[in-house]
């Protein structure tokens, strides 16, 4: 009986250790450096927020009426997939369109998608400050356009995806239109946060 128990545990463990898929070698593409903004909760948010966890990163503004709602949405998918690893991997949203996004403005844009503020933030702050962080460190764009017809802003961002790692070093980067580089980013990001590497 106890030789059978054994052997029927190595059929089920031996397979899942197998089948588990290697560890990537993560690009080193940059090092975020300091700044100082502020969340949807009104509290300071340096980039010491990005440090000791792993953190999964994307750009909207909160009157985009195309890419972001789509975009905060996978967010959200995201948070919930990812609650098992508790504080390990943290969510933040950085607003293109600081001068209008406030941050009473975020927090009602947060609520909309049930964000949770222990594991997800919204980041704003003073347009030059902010554009320093989105353009020069992140590099992504935020360029004002001429507004729609309808009144709401046109700005020019993508709609990646990044991940940093626990030293705020920025280790990829995933196009959030494709499924597959979404399900990428929450391996890389479980990887980072069980290795480090």
């Amino acid at each position: 009986m106890l030789i059978t128990v054994v052997a029927f545990a190595a059929m089920i463990a031996i397979p899942s250790f197998v089948c588990r898929p290697s560890d990537k070698v993560l690009p080193d593409l940059a090092t975020i450096g300091s700044f100082s903004l502020v969340d949807e909760q009104g509290v300071t948010f340096t980039d010491a927020a990005l440090k000791g966890h792993v953190t999964i990163v994307n750009f909207i503004f909160t009157r985009c009426d195309t890419i972001c709602p789509v975009s905060t949405m996978k967010m959200e998918r995201i948070q919930g997939k990812m609650y098992d690893v508790g504080d390990k991997v943290k969510l933040v949203s950085f607003s293109v369109d600081p001068d209008y996004d406030t941050p009473e403005r975020l927090l009602a844009y947060g609520l909309k998608y049930r964000y949770r503020p222990e594991q997800w933030h919204f980041v704003t702050g003073p347009h030059d400050a902010v554009y320093d962080v989105i353009e020069k460190q992140f590099m992504t764009s935020m360029m004002r356009l001429p507004d729609k017809p309808n009144g709401v802003p046109d700005i020019s961002h993508q709609g990646y995806f990044l991940l940093v790692d626990r030293n705020a070093h920025l280790r990829g980067i995933y196009d959030s239109d494709r499924i597959t580089q979404l399900d990428d980013l929450m391996h890389d990001a479980r990887q980072l946060a069980r290795t480090g590497k």
